[in-house]
């Protein structure tokens, strides 16, 4: 094939190359692709990202980074060819896949438009053919959901039909969702061997046919509930789930990693959009599109985060009304506003502060705390698992104060002052904690605002210390951040202990974690750009750009 001069590729996109064998032969390459399930596809794709940001991190001179994040591509010379070396990017490739990237298919390889195109298109048209590999898999993943487990004749004649319909719910639905997406996609990369866009296509689909993903997922805690149940009370459904598992078609995956697939799927599109968003030439209408796309798609994710938690969140406030007990004028719990944040057992200090010098064992009694997003209840527990409630007060009412060098009686001590309690006085509490990261959880959640040890995202600071995830975390209690592999956060805060308070970059979701699940990103140039990338991801949240001009302005 001819070369092209560069210039042929600022229009928004080529059709200089022959795309009839390439149209021809794409369902035989994602039928390639298709060899992994999605469970794996998604585990190999942020091991790897892992791997990556690993590699940039050690590369301690400031030139050996990305030469896309130094040098605009305009500056780049557009009349010498040689200068415009295919880019190898080596780490992305694995041995066990016929194909991996965009760059390696043969018709891309032989129709030379490598050499022609820009380094950073070439990473664009892999972050954009990624999306596109990943939902075939994930497509592959469902259909064997339902045509392996939930068509089974043995599974159906032991289900009753509620019990099939809250097992598998809507995945009918999802399943048609995903094959009417996947097949505009599969047309999109048809049209083309360099792939104009795919997120003007995402969109589309996430404002007229995502809903099914809320759906799905809002049944998640009932789905989790009545798999724990058939497995104890139903042994043929218990040998059958088993026998099914075993299937090479399975490839060792479970079958509840096969029921969560649509909430990691959703999840994970979200941030495939916004890979491509960090790629996209600024000011342009691929940003304009994909961040409209990226806008829907977090909407989404909203919903059906919030879909799950209500639906815990519900059942856990009936549970606590049950168990609490007024010495005080009693204080409506249940309220469809209102959550729990944290709860637990703290030691209060007896009588005045200048009774510090009494024997430890008679300076502390226990008492128990119910915080909720609106409201803490203040309780001593009594027999009967029952708690009798002696004081409350407006979250937003609460104040902490930390107590240093105390003496080893005092460690983890704290001061919690209630501004207006239930007698519509001020009150304060000495309060000892078990432990350093659990006095400092319990300050951050009895009172957000008060400043970390690190600032967070929205202050816009150049640097701040970086985590990534290397091990994923299921989160435990309500104060904690569940983590997926390849998650980035900022510290926040940290304790001696081993626990770290952070705030994941790609949707500011803040929490508590094992500072053993993650690997502290060293490299100041990499933390700085994985922080501009994130605050261009987001930008064209109005609000959220509101709120950061106040906070810079004070």
């Amino acid at each position: 094939h001819a070369l092209l001069p560069l210039h042929v590729f600022n229009c928004p996109f080529p059709h200089y190359f022959s795309t009839t064998l390439f149209s021809c032969n794409l369902s035989y390459l994602l039928c390639s692709f298709l060899g992994l399930l999605y469970q794996e596809y998604r585990d190999k794709s942020t091991r790897e990202e892992i791997e990556t940001r690993r590699l940039q991190d050690s590369q301690t001179d400031p030139e050996e980074t990305s030469p896309s994040e130094e040098t605009p591509s305009e500056a780049e010379p557009t009349s010498t060819i040689e200068n415009k070396a295919p880019p190898q990017i080596n780490l992305l490739r694995n041995s066990n896949s016929r194909f991996n990237l965009w760059q390696d298919l043969p018709e891309v390889q032989s129709s030379g438009v490598l050499s022609i195109l820009q380094p950073d298109e070439i990473k664009l048209q892999e972050a954009m053919f990624e999306l596109v590999t990943s939902e075939a898999s994930y497509y592959k993943s469902l259909n064997l959901l339902v045509s392996h487990f939930m068509e089974n004749e043995r599974l159906k004649k032991i289900l009753h039909q509620s019990e099939a319909h809250i097992l598998f719910s809507n995945v009918l639905d999802v399943m048609a969702v995903s094959e009417r997406f996947l097949l505009d996609l599969e047309q999109r990369v048809e049209e083309n061997i360099v792939i104009s866009d795919v997120c003007d296509i995402v969109y589309q689909h996430t404002v007229n046919h995502f809903s099914v993903y809320i759906t799905y997922v809002s049944n998640q805690t009932y789905q989790e509930r009545a798999y724990k149940q058939l497995l104890q009370d139903k042994p043929a459904f218990r040998e059958v789930i088993s026998q099914l598992e075993l299937d090479p078609k399975c490839k060792g995956l479970s079958f509840s990693s096969f029921l969560i697939l649509p909430f990691q799927r959703i999840t994970r599109l979200k941030l495939l959009v916004q890979n491509i968003l960090k790629k996209v030439e600024e000011k342009s209408d691929r940003e304009s599109t994909a961040l409209d796309a990226h806008k829907e798609l977090e909407t989404v994710v909203k919903a059906c985060n919030e879909g799950v938690r209500k639906m815990s969140r519900t059942e856990q406030m009936i549970s606590i009304q049950k168990k609490l007990e007024f010495k005080i004028k009693s204080v409506p719990i249940i309220s469809h506003s209102r959550w729990l944040l944290k709860q637990g057992e703290l030691q209060q200090m007896n009588g005045p502060k200048t009774s510090r010098t009494l024997r430890t064992k008679k300076l502390f009694r226990e008492i128990y705390l119910f915080l909720f997003n609106d409201l803490l209840v203040i309780c001593r527990q009594i027999p009967g698992d029952k708690y009798q409630v002696f004081d409350s007060a407006p979250r937003g009412l609460l104040r902490v104060e930390e107590l240093e060098d105390q003496g080893q009686s005092l460690a983890n001590v704290f001061i919690l002052r209630l501004l207006e309690n239930a007698d519509d006085r001020e009150a304060s509490y000495m309060l000892k904690a078990s432990s350093q990261s659990e006095m400092k959880r319990w300050m951050i959640s009895l009172a957000p605002n008060r400043r970390t040890k690190f600032v967070s995202f929205t202050s816009r600071l150049v640097d701040c210390p970086q985590i990534q995830c290397v091990h994923p975390y299921v989160a435990q209690q309500p104060d904690e951040l569940s983590l997926e592999l390849a998650d980035v956060l900022n510290i926040l805060d940290k304790t001696d202990d081993g626990w770290i308070f952070g705030e994941r970059l790609h949707d500011q979701e803040r929490g508590w974690f094992p500072s053993s699940m993650g690997e502290e990103i060293l490299n100041p140039k990499i933390r700085a750009q994985n922080l501009k990338e994130c605050f261009r991801v987001h930008k064209s949240d109005d609000s959220q750009r509101r709120k950061l001009g106040s906070r810079n302005r004070q």
